[in-house]
């Protein structure tokens, strides 16, 4: 008899370790459906955007990778799969050759911020310069970019072709940082400079800025901001799929992120503070999701 109950002891204990493994399985099984790969270009706009999406996702449970990647290269991973979303696309014109190459493998869903710009940006203490045709021998004849590949790079490249007065002058490429940088200690001096500029960036809250007027258009219109995910996301997670498909905000608020960066707050922080102090539009963005 005692043999028997020590059986029946050791069996009701292995299906206990048993049902305590498949739940353990099943909660793996369920981090795993949420984890969610964002990536995009590492401009502070979209460093700020990413990140404020990113804590709205973690706030909801999920395991969220953000992933900083070349332009060209965003598209593709998501295009691929390789990275579930992006919340950096600028059409028509920043990242219009991206859209054509990768439209039909990507879902757009549309603006997530409207009132975009890109061109060539001055201190607004050169009087003599308002528009690219104006520019001569200012700045040393350079330009300060940022990334190579970057679409405000590549057409400030065209503006070089388009602009006889350009012919001569170069363009510098560095990253979105060090142009931050030289704009600043260029203006500190009371320096003419010329940098590849958009809106929106904290720079036009910190200091006096002008877009130089572009009469051939070669920097386009007002452009959006738009979100992209891979194919199947609605799908396999159509929670993140809703507040990705729900996500839009203003320029100021992109810029309140930026600005409390650029003073000394880590993007996280940045986020979480903004996400804490906007509460009613994040939930809008997550309304009708658990």
């Amino acid at each position: 008899m005692k043999i028997r109950k020590l059986m029946l002891i050791v069996f009701a204990i292995g299906l206990l370790l048993a049902a305590c493994g498949g739940n353990e399985g099943e909660g793996t099984s369920k981090k795993e459906e949420k984890a969610i790969n964002l990536a995009y270009v590492e401009w502070d706009s979209e460093i700020a955007s990413t990140h404020v999406i990113g804590k709205v996702l973690e706030d909801l449970g999920y395991d969220v990778t953000l992933t900083p990647l070349d332009n060209a290269i965003m598209w593709e991973a998501v295009a691929n799969g390789e990275a579930d979303a992006s919340v950096a696309a600028w059409l028509p014109v920043t990242h219009g050759a991206q859209y054509e190459e990768y439209k039909e493998d990507i879902v757009d869903l549309g603006e997530n911020l409207t009132g975009a710009k890109i061109g060539l940006v001055v201190p607004s203490y050169m009087d003599d310069v308002n528009s690219i045709e104006d520019l001569s021998k200012h700045a040393n004849m350079q330009i300060t970019g940022i990334e190579s590949g970057a679409g405000v790079m590549q057409a400030t490249e065209r503006a070089l072709q388009e602009y006889a007065n350009l012919k001569d002058w170069e363009l510098v490429p560095s990253s979105s940082g060090a142009m931050a940088v030289a704009l600043g200690e260029a203006i500190k001096k009371g320096e003419e400079i010329v940098v590849t500029g958009w809106t929106p960036h904290w720079k036009f809250a910190k200091y006096d800025l002008k877009y130089l007027d572009d009469p051939k258009g070669v920097f386009g219109g007002e452009e959006s901001i738009h979100t992209f995910v891979r194919k199947g996301l609605e799908e396999d997670m159509p929670e993140a799929y809703q507040v990705l498909d729900k996500f839009h905000w203003t320029t100021d608020d992109m810029e309140a992120v930026m600005l409390d960066i650029s003073n000394g707050m880590s993007p996280e922080e940045a986020a979480g503070k903004w996400v804490e102090e906007n509460a009613e539009k994040v939930a809008e963005w997550t309304s009708g999701n658990k």
